[in-house]
């Protein structure tokens, strides 16, 4: 437990962002909320009763004195591709653990590239994209790989139930097509890829309950970053339920709707990760309840692993490098149903001494 840690959460007021400081005070930490808007953290600390220091991304000094005396930073504030920079400099400088929940696949890309010497010369931890994508996938890729330590291919498929995206996501993913010229972006050939044409379709053989489902194929989500940045594989794909697509690019689509005590949405997933070698195939399935909802759980859980001293490395580290991913996967089990290949078993196992 948390044991009264303080963690500052930036973009706290975001949707995902009070699941996370929810998550966090069931965690026993003590959350303090920072943000770029001040009127809606005064807002959130009235409701909550913590503290709020607000802090521009703009304003470093302003960024330290949101981090100080916090054990952790979590950055819930989209779109990321301008406020994960200079929150990881805040984080560095306060030398504490920095861990966000961007799905923005330039974004990460950037934090792998712009930080990864500096972060591990200070044996700082960096973890990007924590969050139910990139982080959950990556999650099922390493534990479904095991012992294998490379495959030809990995593959990631999404089945939502729908998708009512948040307004955090319609801004990301403006600044991601901004980013990219509107092109599309996949990995293969062990390298990002950007092109004009049209995605695939095709259909998906998810697990029961779904059963078979249409997709759109290289509807590319951050487990093109997370996965090669540190398993040898040069192919990931990634699929998306073809009607949770639909509903995430149609401009008339709302947002999410409280469908419980907890504030989640009733959306359910899927998550089916295939990862092949040579004619072998190994297959790892999460199940669970409303993607934003999820993230809290996740990433609260890296923290804690991070303040206590169950990390694999230091540096900007993927969810799959930073932890055992196994052992991750099973301590979610509250709120997400895991099926792991028995090579994933058997490997938890051995590193228990069983």
């Amino acid at each position: 437990m948390g044991s009264g840690q303080t963690v500052a959460v930036y973009g706290a007021y975001g949707h995902t962002g009070r699941f996370v400081v929810a998550r966090l005070g069931e965690r026993g930490f003590t959350p303090v909320l920072s943000g770029r808007d001040a009127g809606r953290l005064a807002a959130l600390a009235a409701e909550t009763g913590l503290e709020a220091r607000p802090a521009p991304v703009g304003d470093p000094r302003a960024l330290d004195r949101a981090l100080a005396g916090a054990a952790a930073v979590i950055n819930c504030a989209g779109p990321f591709a301008a406020t994960a920079a200079p929150v990881i400099e805040a984080a560095l400088r306060a030398r504490i653990p920095y861990l966000d929940v961007a799905a923005e696949i330039e974004a990460n890309a950037d934090t792998f590239a712009h930080f990864a010497d500096r972060a591990r010369a200070a044996g700082a931890l960096v973890v990007p994209a924590m969050a139910f994508f990139g982080g959950l996938g990556d999650l099922l890729a390493t534990a479904a790989m095991g012992d294998w330590t490379a495959a030809d291919e990995a593959h990631v498929a999404y089945g939502l139930s729908g998708w009512h995206p948040t307004a955090g996501t319609r801004a990301a993913g403006a600044v991601s097509r901004e980013r990219r010229g509107g092109r599309r972006v996949r990995f293969a050939g062990g390298r990002l890829e950007y092109r004009r044409d049209d995605p695939p379709t095709l259909e998906w053989p998810f697990p029961r309950p779904l059963g078979p489902r249409p997709v759109v194929g290289e509807f590319s989500m951050a487990d093109i970053v997370t996965l090669p940045s540190h398993l040898s594989v040069p192919d990931v794909r990634t699929y998306m339920a073809a009607e949770a697509a639909r509903q995430v690019t149609a401009p008339d689509t709302p947002g999410p709707a409280p469908a419980d005590d907890q504030g989640r949405s009733d959306q359910t997933f899927l998550v089916d990760v295939v990862v092949r070698r040579g004619g072998e195939e190994r297959r790892a399935v999460a199940r669970g309840r409303d993607i934003y909802a999820v993230t809290a759980p996740l990433v609260v859980e890296a923290v804690d692993r991070a303040l206590t001293g169950r990390t694999r490395t230091a540096g900007v580290a993927s969810a799959g490098a930073a932890f055992d991913a196994p052992d991750f996967l099973n301590s979610l089990s509250a709120h997400v149903s895991v099926d792991l290949p028995q090579a994933a078993v058997d490997g938890a196992l051995r590193r228990r001494g069983a």
